[in-house]
């Protein structure tokens, strides 16, 4: 299966209000990007913790639809967040992997990296692949 950026914008507009960037588009692996901006900080102009909630949630959707099927939509049913650092800098840098898949869940897992690359976030979602109903 394949989608672009533009049928990620297009199924979940969140996505471009908060200004995610998509790289690679695969199943194995989702590289989506959060540039900082000041309207996204928090405390100490740090990013804020939604903010890269957000990032994360969208990644881990994307790479579960990747390892769904064209009928299947993704639903996050838990998400379990670390914060391990601020990210301060020019934004955040998000890879999701799966590390289970199943033939209606995916476990993924989303590190997301600040622009000197230290892990500052790591993610473990469960997504439902559900059935399309358009």
């Amino acid at each position: 299966m394949t989608i672009t950026a533009q049928d990620v914008y297009t199924l979940a507009p969140f996505a471009r209000t908060l200004g995610i960037r998509f790289g690679a588009l695969e199943a194995d692996a989702v590289t989506a990007q959060l540039a900082y901006t000041p309207e996204q900080s928090t405390v100490g102009a740090a990013m804020h913790g939604g903010a890269l909630m957000g990032l994360a949630d969208v990644a881990g959707a994307v790479c579960a639809t990747l390892n769904g099927t064209a009928d299947t939509v993704p639903a996050t049913m838990e998400s379990t967040t670390h914060f391990l650092r601020p990210v301060h800098g020019t934004g955040a840098f998000a890879t999701s992997r799966p590390l289970h898949v199943g033939k209606s869940t995916v476990a993924v897992e989303i590190d997301i990296r600040d622009d000197k690359d230290r892990l500052c976030v790591r993610v473990t979602q469960l997504v439902a692949l559900r059935k399309r109903h358009d």
